[in-house]
C-alpha cells in the first residue's frame, strides 16, 4: 500500500503541474513568459480578477471556476438598427450604434444589451491567465491588449456570451499597441462582433494556437446559423502565428487580413463555412500551409486572388520553396467538399515568416483534422499535439497518481486546494518524465529534456524536436 506521504506528494505535484503555464510558445510569440515565476493564485470573484489583470504586478492567475460578468455593470436599452444583412429577423443580428455605425437607411430598432461585454478589460503586461482543467470560463466579458501591454499568456480559458445577438455587442480579444502575446487552448463562442481583432496599431508578435473558435449561433449576420465576424487582422506590422486551431461553423472573415500584416497560418482545421475564409488585402504577407479546408464554400474570395504576397503551397513540388527561409519544406493544404482554392505562388514573404525566433513545425495536412479537433480548446492541455504544449506523459502521470490514490487509506490527509502551488511546470515535467523505456516514442510524446531518462527515438518517422531546455517532443 502506498504511504500517505507519497500520495500527498504525488497529488501536490499534480496540482503544481496544473497551476502554471504548460509548454512554451512557438512562432512569433516565442520567448513570452507571462507572469513568469510569480506565485499562482486564484481570484475570489470577478472584481478581484479585474483588479489583478489591470495592476502592474507580474501575476500567474488561475481560474478554477466560472467568472460571470453578465449583469455586473447593468443593462442598457437604446436605439440601434437593423442592417440590410439581417433578412431573418430574430435569427439575424441587429446592431448597436455605439461607434455610430448605423446608416440612416437602416431601420431603427430598440436594443437591450449587457454593458459589461462592451467594456473589455485592459490587461497589463506580465500576466498569465490559466484555466484549471475545464473550469476556467469567462462569461460576458472580453479583453484588450493595448497601450504597450506585452508579455501576456492566456491559456486554457473559455470566453463566451458577449451580447451575441448584436453586431458591436462585444469582441472577445482585441490587440492594438501590444507585443509578445500567446493565446493557447482558448475556446471562444457566442460573441457579438469579432472573436479576435487587431488594429489599427500593431499587435506586435502574437501566437494563437490550439484554440477552438465555435461560430454556432442563433443570431447570424449571414442568416445561416454561422457567425460572420471571426478574425480581423488589420494592425500595422502585425506578426501573427496562427496554428493548430479549429475554426468551425463560421461564415466570413476567417480571417480578414489587412495590407500590413504578416501571418503564418499553419495546421488549422477550417470546418464548415458557408461564406468565405481568407479575405486578403493587397500587401499582406501570408504563408498558408498544412491546413484543412472541409465544407468551406469559398476558401479564397475572388477579391483576394489579385493580392500579392501570398503563398499557399499549391502542390508538393512547391513545398521545397520554403527550405531556405524556414529550414524545412512547407506542407500542402487539404481541400475537400469546398470551393476553389486558387494557387498563390509568391514566396517573397517567406523571409518575414522565417524571421520569427521559432518557426512553427508543420505536420502533414492528412493528420490535422483528427488531431486538431481532438486537442484544440479548453481542458485539453495534456493531450495537445502542438509543439507548444505538454506531451501525453502528463496524462499518464495523472492516471498513475489517481490509481495510486485509490489504493491508499481513505484517511489520507487531503491536499488543500486553497493554497496555490509554487512548484514550476518545469519541475512537474521533470518529475513525470522519469519512467524509462527503450521503445520508440509515438508522435507527440516526450523524447527528451532535463531529467528525461526515457527513449529519445521517435516512431513513425517523427523527429525528436527540442522545445526548450526541459522538454523535447516527437514531431
Amino acid at each position: 500500500m502506498i504511504g500517505r506521504s507519497v500520495i500527498v506528494a504525488c497529488l501536490a505535484s499534480l496540482v503544481a503541474a496544473q497551476s502554471n503555464v504548460v509548454g512554451s510558445a512557438s512562432g512569433f510569440a516565442s520567448g513570452v513568459t507571462g507572469g513568469g515565476d510569480a506565485t499562482p493564485a486564484t481570484p475570489a470573484d470577478t472584481a478581484e480578477l479585474m483588479e489583478w489583470l489591470t495592476d502592474d504586478e507580474p501575476r500567474v492567475i488561475l481560474l478554477d471556476k466560472e467568472y460571470n460578468f453578465i449583469g455586473t455593470e447593468g443593462t442598457t436599452t437604446e436605439n440601434g438598427c437593423r442592417p440590410d444583412s439581417n433578412t431573418c429577423g430574430s435569427s439575424g443580428q441587429d446592431a448597436l450604434d455605439g461607434p455610430n455605425w448605423c446608416s440612416d437607411s437602416y431601420p431603427v430598432v430598440e436594443v437591450t444589451y449587457d454593458v459589461a461585454a462592451t467594456n473589455p478589460i485592459d490587461v497589463k503586461s506580465n500576466k498569465s491567465l490559466v484555466g484549471v482543467g475545464d473550469k476556467g470560463v469567462i462569461r460576458g466579458k472580453g479583453f484588450r491588449f493595448v497601450n504597450g501591454a506585452e508579455n501576456i499568456i492566456f491559456q486554457n480559458v473559455e470566453i463566451t456570451e458577449l451580447n451575441p445577438q448584436y453586431i458591436w455587442g462585444g469582441d472577445a480579444l482585441q490587440f492594438s499597441g501590444s507585443d509578445l502575446i500567446w493565446i493557447d487552448h482558448v475556446r471562444i463562442s457566442l460573441v457579438g462582433r469579432q472573436m479576435i481583432v487587431t488594429g489599427f496599431e500593431s499587435a506586435g508578435r502574437v501566437t494563437i494556437s490550439n484554440s477552438e473558435f465555435d461560430g454556432t449561433t442563433s443570431w447570424s449576420a449571414s442568416c445561416n446559423g454561422e457567425h460572420y465576424w471571426t478574425f480581423l487582422f488589420v494592425g500595422e506590422g502585425d506578426q501573427i502565428t496562427f496554428a493548430n486551431n479549429w475554426i468551425h461553423d463560421t461564415s466570413g472573415r476567417c480571417p480578414k487580413v489587412g495590407d500590413q500584416a504578416t501571418l503564418h497560418t499553419v495546421n488549422n482545421y477550417f470546418q464548415t463555412n458557408k461564406g468565405h475564409n481568407f479575405d486578403i488585402a493587397d500587401g499582406a504577407q501570408i504563408l498558408i500551409e498544412g491546413n484543412v479546408f472541409e465544407d468551406c464554400k469559398t476558401p479564397m474570395p475572388e477579391a483576394s486572388t489579385i493580392s500579392g504576397g501570398v503563398f499557399n503551397v499549391p502542390s508538393s513540388s512547391d513545398a521545397a520553396s520554403c527550405s531556405s527561409a524556414l529550414g524545412r519544406s512547407c506542407q500542402v493544404n487539404s481541400v475537400s467538399g469546398s470551393g476553389d482554392f486558387t494557387s498563390f505562388t509568391d514566396t517573397t514573404m517567406l523571409s518575414a515568416i522565417g524571421g520569427a525566433t521559432s518557426v512553427w513545425e508543420a505536420i502533414s495536412a492528412d493528420e490535422v483534422a483528427a488531431s486538431v479537433s481532438a486537442n484544440a480548446g479548453i481542458g485539453k492541455l495534456s493531450t495537445s499535439s502542438s509543439s507548444s504544449s505538454s506531451s501525453s506523459a502528463s496524462t499518464e502521470a495523472v492516471k498513475a497518481a489517481d490509481e495510486g490514490a485509490a489504493t491508499s487509506s481513505a484517511t489520507s490527509a487531503p491536499v488543500s486546494s486553497e493554497t496555490p502551488a509554487q512548484t514550476s511546470s518545469k519541475a512537474a515535467v521533470e518529475t513525470t518524465s522519469s519512467a524509462s523505456t527503450g521503445a520508440a516514442v509515438a508522435r507527440w510524446g516526450q523524447c527528451g529534456g532535463s531529467g528525461w531518462t526515457g527513449s529519445t527515438t521517435c516512431a513513425d518517422g517523427a523527429t525528436c524536436t527540442v522545445q526548450n531546455d526541459w522538454y523535447s517532443q516527437c514531431l
